[in-house]
């Protein structure tokens, strides 16, 4: 019997039923043959393996695809386990996912994982893929399933069988000795992992809770090529270098004290750059018709009953008790926003309402997590709502998408577009769920910006457009959203009259555009390694006499240029000046003056930069007028 293949670009070819589509893939190239990791049959993943049962369309994917990338990753996680079971027998698994630029396992093992050990599992590893052994699927019954894990001494494996619907397809793979549980797809076999690295160890409670024992995590990472390897690491050494939490030190920028953990201290010089984001951010905002406001951190718990806060995200939030009743600590700024609204009635020519907030807010996030200004328990989100009619959907969403565009230009940031869906956690019907989403897609649509579908990856009120930037390093970070919402102006009865003179119901949209200020400070710092763009830089020159001697000329020139509200600091130590220079270079502050004796009596700056160096002489007021264009522009 014949069947059909419909390949990606919409050709079509014939293969007997039975072909594997490792057998297809081959048939179209060679290099496609060699290369291709797992593919799309009718729309599900599956092994190369697979036979063809039927007419469907087929994808094949590789590890330039993230598809190919996320399947390369995992099969490498089932070797890291079966190394790990081969060193130390006794050893329990538990979990072993692909993530962004590698994967992990958890393991509950008797032995004390060290640093020292990473290097001979590594070694263990690289032997199975020398052994080149296949990777072959076993389907099984909720039963046999069980029965082989509980032979096998597996309890966590167990655990998650017995938490699978009861009709759940259940399947495990085998390489070798070695059997695990898994959905799948793998790769045909481990000699496709050619390059591979270990890369630390943590601790992690088994499924996220601190109510289970602590396990121990083994990160690694892998690619096809060698060199693609190097470059990887080469890339992590670098994000090392211009790690935020090291340089917000260094440069004095914040602190994480033991007495708030999760709760960041920023310094003088952290504010200096803090206040100039928030500069920028209003400026813009006012120029787009955007009100700011403030809204109270505590807030009573009826307003969180109301809003869904305390049904679907109570366990990320903070409570007290004032007069003997329930309050809480803010996790999202919405609530307060829609109180401001309904305040006051509003008419159809009010709309659309803008309301702007650089909202304090606080979540609770398990110590494990927290890690500098990126993952913290209190930040300030850039935040605005917007109440509008029906028919300015469209049009607001798509200012908004231009807003976002605007401010990542301005730092030189890329960035890609995620539509995330209905959560499996979420208020509301189907067809206000659809409506929404459908909203957002025909902005997107309109805008001509490509995006993907992040399934299920919505907030508990409505689905959102998430941006991703990309930093120098080529990583990328989820900032700024856009959420559509038709519940909250539901749930509390927000109105508008219109034309008609009858009351109408706004939609609602929440947006972000930094997303956390902390967070985006801390991107940031490691996007320019901490050389910030002069415009944001905490001290913008610092001047450098030569010796004592024209000490008098260095404050003549910082104070100038204080006049003219540039950042200046006077270096009137009695130092060396090569010294001087070396530690203004090290303090990433972008210029340095050297005044000397022909200075001081030209009235002229030796101008030097912190990456391309010694730039000449100068006059003082063609400096000036250099560097106040360079700090209009906010050019990067």
């Amino acid at each position: 019997m014949v069947v059909k293949v419909t390949l990606k670009d919409g050709s079509i070819r014939e293969y007997q039923k039975g072909t594997t589509l490792a057998r297809v893939a081959a048939d179209i190239s060679g290099r496609l043959g060699r290369e291709a990791l797992a593919a799309s049959l009718d729309g599900r993943l599956v092994d190369l393996a697979t036979p063809l049962e039927r007419d469907a369309g087929v994808v094949f994917y590789t590890f330039d695809d993230e598809e190919g990338r996320q399947v390369f990753r995992h099969s490498t996680s089932h070797v890291l386990a079966q190394a790990v079971q081969r060193l130390f027998p006794g050893t329990r698994l538990a979990i072993g996912p692909a993530i962004a630029d590698g994967f992990y396992y958890d393991f509950d093992s008797p032995v004390r994982f060290t640093p020292e050990m990473l290097e001979k599992i590594q070694a263990e590893m690289e032997s199975i893929v020398e052994e080149d052994l296949s990777f072959e699927r076993l389907d099984m019954s909720r039963q046999e399933a069980l029965e082989f894990f509980r032979r096998a001494g597996e309890d966590y494996k167990v655990e998650l069988i017995n938490d699978l619907p009861e009709n759940a397809a259940i399947s495990c793979y085998r390489q070798g000795e070695f059997t695990d549980l898994c959905a799948g797809p793998h790769v045909p076999s481990t000699g496709r992992l050619k390059s591979l690295k270990l890369t630390g160890l943590a601790g992690a409670y088994w499924r996220g809770s601190e109510k289970n024992k602590m396990l121990q995590r083994i990160y690694g990472t892998s690619f096809p090529r060698k060199s693609m390897l190097d470059d990887y690491l080469f890339r992590i050494e670098e994000a090392k270098k211009r790690d935020h939490r090291r340089l917000g030190t260094e440069l004095d920028l914040f602190s994480i004290q033991e007495e708030g953990p999760g709760f960041p201290f920023f310094h003088p010089k952290g504010m200096v750059l803090r206040n100039e984001l928030e500069r920028f951010w209003r400026e813009v905002h006012r120029k787009r018709g955007y009100q700011e406001v403030r809204t109270p951190i505590i807030l009573n718990r009826s307003l969180w009953e109301r809003s869904g806060h305390w049904d679907h995200y109570r366990e990320n939030m903070y409570f007290t008790r004032i007069d003997d009743s329930d309050y809480a600590v803010k996790p999202m700024n919405c609530p307060g926003s829609i109180l401001i609204y309904k305040s006051r009635l509003h008419s159809y020519r009010d709309l659309p309402v803008r309301l702007a907030e650089l909202g304090l807010v606080h979540r609770h996030e398990l110590s494990g997590v927290l890690h500098g200004l990126m993952r913290v328990r209190c930040f300030t989100q850039d935040d605005a709502h917007i109440f509008m009619l029906p028919d300015q959907v469209k049009d607001e969403i798509t200012g908004v998408i231009d807003l976002v565009d605007y401010f990542y230009s301005v730092f030189g940031f890329k960035y890609r577009v995620e539509l995330s869906t209905k959560p499996e956690k979420a208020m509301g019907t189907e067809e206000i769920w659809e409506l929404a989403t459908g909203a957002l897609e025909d902005a997107l649509k309109s805008k001509e910006t490509d995006y993907k579908v992040n399934e299920g990856d919505g907030a508990f009120y409505g689905p959102k457009i998430d941006f991703h930037l990309e930093d120098c390093l080529g990583r990328t970070w989820q900032c700024g959203t856009i959420q559509l919402d038709f519940l909250m102006p539901e749930k509390f009865d927000l109105s508008y009259i219109g034309e008609d003179g009858q009351k109408h119901r706004p939609v609602m949209i929440h947006r972000v555009v930094f997303g956390s200020m902390e967070r985006f400070i801390g991107i940031l710092t490691e996007h320019f390694g901490g050389a910030f763009p002069v415009w944001l830089a905490p001290v913008q020159v610092r001047v450098l006499p030569i010796t004592d001697r024209q000490l008098d000329y260095g404050r003549e020139v910082t104070a100038r240029l204080e006049r003219e509200e540039i950042r200046a600091e006077l270096d009137d130590r009695n130092e060396k000046i090569n010294y001087k220079i070396r530690e203004a270079q090290g303090l990433k502050i972008p210029y340095m003056l050297v005044v000397g004796n022909r200075e001081a009596e030209n009235g002229t700056v030796a101008v030097r930069h912190r990456s391309a160096g010694d730039l000449g002489p100068a006059g003082l007021e063609e400096f000036v007028s250099r560097i106040r264009e360079e700090i209009r522009t906010r050019s990067v």
